[in-house]
């Protein structure tokens, strides 16, 4: 999840969505230090602040805390001192790539606030955030004038705090963290896949059988490099896995449910599309075709409606789960079927009472 990515001009042009190679990759790093044997013992919180000079020792002490700082495989805290030969392991925030993010008055629908952190409903159509031809307009600008007009808020974060994304036209849950030991602390659930997540998408076919788990190296396209894809073979890309359930057959479409191991960029677009399932109405996967059904202008017109009914690949951040940063309680939420999505469906329903 946190590996350099191979080129960073194609990744920009990729992503119409501002993701990378996986879903938090450029949000977070994480580092491996080997201390030199010459190393006269030193506190860790201030080892690494001269180590990693561009992270405040705010930052540093804030990542110790939340127990993001490994030392030889245990978690220590920011006064550990630093011995020679120690092995070190951090979760870091990155700094932000641009300069400066622009308030911007823009409805968000936000499902829980505290202190802490904040869970967004974001709904298809709006960028996560600032980058190659998305520099305003986002969900980033949105909370940054969201929290300027909240006097009681007096974040030590220098930029908003996204823990993950989704994709542009993925509507869906977010949570947003408000200081840097929250923004730590979610980071790491997030890096050690502990958090509860389920999204819905409708895809084309009959999907053969009720449950079912994808696993493929998922890397860029070998021909069109707007795409990524599955490799079998392990040859190219990163491990990845998709349990998938069915949870309403349109004989011609059906809608499923996701639970993704990882968190790879396009991951369930590409499984889906790897085991001839393309998401409906994809057009980056030529999902926006008809790929099922009868040759008949009656059912084609349908289906065009049903395009301009869901203008959009179908997919939603249905739930999310974590542990809350001071309360350490679990929080859990769910987003209901977006409007379009909701159409769609019914649509499809009278289509198969009718014929």
């Amino acid at each position: 999840m946190l590996d350099e990515n191979e080129d960073f001009l194609e990744d920009e042009i990729l992503n119409d969505d501002n993701s990378n190679e996986d879903e938090n990759s450029g949000l977070y790093e994480h580092v491996n230090i080997k201390v030199d044997k010459n190393q006269e013992p030193l506190r860790v919180d201030k080892y690494l602040s001269i180590f990693r000079q561009n992270s405040s020792r705010n930052k540093i002490s804030q990542t110790c805390r939340a127990g993001n700082v490994v030392v030889n495989g245990t978690v220590v805290k920011q006064n550990y001192r630093v011995k020679p030969g120690d092995e070190i392991s951090v979760l870091l925030a990155h700094p932000p790539r641009e300069n400066v993010i622009i308030p911007q008055d823009i409805p968000i629908n936000i499902v829980y606030e505290d202190a802490d952190l904040i869970v967004v409903d974001k709904h298809a159509g709006m960028v996560v955030h600032p980058g190659f031809g998305n520099w305003d307009g986002t969900l980033v600008n949105a909370l940054a004038f969201h929290f300027a007009k909240d006097p009681n808020y007096n974040s030590d974060l220098d930029r908003v705090g996204l823990v993950h994304r989704i994709d542009k036209d993925t509507s869906g849950l977010l949570v947003i963290a408000k200081t840097e030991y929250a923004l730590s602390y979610l980071a790491k659930q997030f890096f050690d896949r502990k958090t509860r997540r389920l999204y819905w998408a409708f895809v084309w076919g009959n999907v053969q059988d009720d449950e079912g788990t994808i696993t493929g190296h998922i890397g860029r396209h070998p021909k069109n490099r707007m795409q990524m894809y599955t490799y079998e073979d392990g040859s190219h890309g990163k491990h990845a896995v998709t349990h998938y359930k069915v949870l309403e057959r349109f004989r011609y479409m059906t809608w499923i449910e996701c639970k993704l191991e990882t968190g790879r960029t396009h991951q369930i677009r590409a499984h889906m599309k790897h085991i001839g399932h393309t998401l409906f109405n994809d057009e980056r996967y030529e999902g926006n075709i008809i790929m099922r059904g009868v040759n008949l202008p009656k059912y084609k017109q349908f289906v065009q409606n049903v395009f301009e009914v869901l203008p959009r690949h179908a997919l939603h951040a249905h739930t999310l789960g974590f542990i809350h940063p001071t309360t350490k309680k679990e929080m859990y939420f769910e987003s209901p079927m977006p409007k379009d999505m909701l159409d769609a469906a019914e649509r499809w329903r009278k289509y198969l009472d009718n014929n």
